[in-house]
């Protein structure tokens, strides 16, 4: 992101725009397994300090090239009749629910199978309970 003061160059801005609310605000949706996500052109228009470029802002927002880039697709946007306001709220949905990046991580089924081994080392799941038991039951009656 290019700055000549406080005003970004035209020609990166809308780039800046696309990869702060990706960064901001998609990532985050995916990360939780969401389905839809919302931006507010304000607060990214804020997000990112520029001045007087909600027009920008709202113009890179629904861009086919964020659409698109992110596999995602502009479901509603509220707002004046204008289109042009820091109350302006884009929501967008996943459209590409096989994507990697959108499947929510379940690390319980990460761990599926990683005991595997020790568990045919006891003697397999059962005869390790038991012998567990077994020891439990030891113990409890010392």
């Amino acid at each position: 992101m290019k700055a000549t003061g406080s005003k970004l160059h035209s020609s990166s801005a809308s780039d800046a725009v696309r990869e702060h609310a990706r960064n901001a605000y998609l990532r985050p949706a995916q990360q939780r397994g969401l389905r839809t996500f919302s931006v507010n052109v304000g607060e990214v228009h804020r997000g990112l300090g520029l001045k007087n470029r909600i027009p920008l802002v709202c113009q890179a927002l629904k861009s086919a090239k964020f659409l698109e880039s992110n596999g995602v697709r502009l479901v509603s946007e509220t707002g004046p009749p204008s289109g042009q306001s820091t109350t302006v709220t884009y929501t967008y949905e996943f459209i590409d629910g096989d994507r990697p990046e959108v499947r929510a991580r379940d690390p319980w089924k990460e761990l599926r199978g990683s005991l595997k081994s020790v568990y045919t080392e006891l003697g397999g799941g059962e005869c390790y309970l038991r012998a567990e038991r077994e020891t439990l039951e030891c113990k409890e009656s010392r």
